[in-house]
């Protein structure tokens, strides 16, 4: 049986799936454990591996969440695009859209949404946070949907009159985060208030955009009432 094991796993390193494995081994145990409630020999023995293999790869424990944390930001992104659908039909409905879609993947996969910002802030060496997470590679292409959909709605505005659009997108993530990171909480009180997470959201959201000037009165209220 020895024997038989070490050849499956020669076989591992030399089909090219090792890497893959590895990966697949961190997301369960972050399901179980959290983002940082295992170790690099823990994965290696999921994956059916030598505790040494790992190293072929990933520097540390810590290298290994970094490359699920990029593979979570690519789905989420995704997800977050699929949803703006380039504004589509409009850019306050797509908009909307975009928010349910954010604390949907938040609540649907709760573990892989805190592993994408705990992992980036703890690997960048910076204070946990939503700017960690935004400015870090992984999360760039899921804060450009932002940036677009901000563009699109503050496309109304004369050019002298729009904020900056990054910051109006890093306005609307840290929105979208607080919401969702409260509400997908076990046990958080937030989830005793008579409204939805997409309620809270979307209200706290339209009161933003008005606030800005992008959002007339009377579209502002019937928007909020629908």
């Amino acid at each position: 049986m020895k024997n038989s094991g070490r050849r499956w796993q020669r076989r591992s390193y030399h089909h090219g799936n090792l890497k893959e494995v590895l990966l697949d081994a961190a997301r369960k145990l972050i399901e179980e454990h959290g983002a940082f409630g295992f170790s690099l020999t823990e994965a290696a023995r999921l994956a059916g591996v030598s505790p040494a293999a790992p190293y072929r790869h990933f520097r540390d424990r810590d290298a290994l969440l970094a490359e699920v944390a990029r593979s979570v930001f690519e789905r989420f992104a995704a997800r977050l695009d699929t949803a703006w659908n380039n504004g589509i039909p409009t850019p306050l409905s797509a908009f909307e859209a975009l928010g349910r879609a954010y604390l949907a993947f938040a609540r649907d996969e709760s573990a892989s949404y805190a592993v994408m910002f705990e992992t980036v802030a703890s690997v960048e060496e910076s204070s946990k946070g939503i700017e960690a997470a935004a400015s870090s590679p992984e999360a760039e292409k899921a804060f450009n949907v932002l940036l677009e959909a901000a563009a699109a709605l503050c496309r109304q505005l004369p050019e002298s009159e729009r904020p900056p659009l990054k910051l109006v997108a890093l306005h609307i993530w840290t929105m979208s985060h607080g919401v969702a990171s409260l509400f997908i909480q076990e046990g958080s009180a937030a989830k005793k208030v008579p409204l939805s997470p997409e309620e809270v959201l979307e209200s706290g959201l339209l009161i933003y955009l008005k606030g800005l000037g992008v959002l007339p009165e009377a579209e502002a209220g019937s928007a909020a009432q629908s």
